[in-house]
């Protein structure tokens, strides 16, 4: 009967312990890709723009410079507007159609 219970208390710490590891991982998931949101807004982070755009943090700054993307300095941060990347992304959309004729 002691040996039931040690192999029943074993089981469920093993349980818990795989629960716990599956919840810390699931955590680690949403805060890599967490996107802060103010007053509806998503805001990016430059290597998540760099990531979207395929482009490198020195083209990203070349961006800056040249005034192609809107950003918002706060501090020593720099954050973009996700609806101003798409806007510009809209704007600057070549169709195959037109590019033909």
């Amino acid at each position: 009967m002691t040996m039931d219970l040690l192999t029943n208390d074993n089981e469920e710490v093993i349980e818990q312990q795989q629960m716990i590891m599956q919840l810390r991982n699931r955590i680690e998931s949403i805060l890599k890709n967490y996107r802060p949101v103010m007053n509806g807004e998503i805001y990016l982070a430059g290597e998540d723009v760099c990531k979207l755009l395929h482009i490198s943090k020195r083209t990203l700054q070349q961006y800056r410079d040249d005034k192609i993307l809107p950003y918002i300095q706060i501090g020593g941060k720099i954050i973009y507007k996700e609806t101003d990347i798409l806007t510009i992304l809209e704007h600057n959309y070549i169709s195959n159609s037109k590019h033909c004729l």
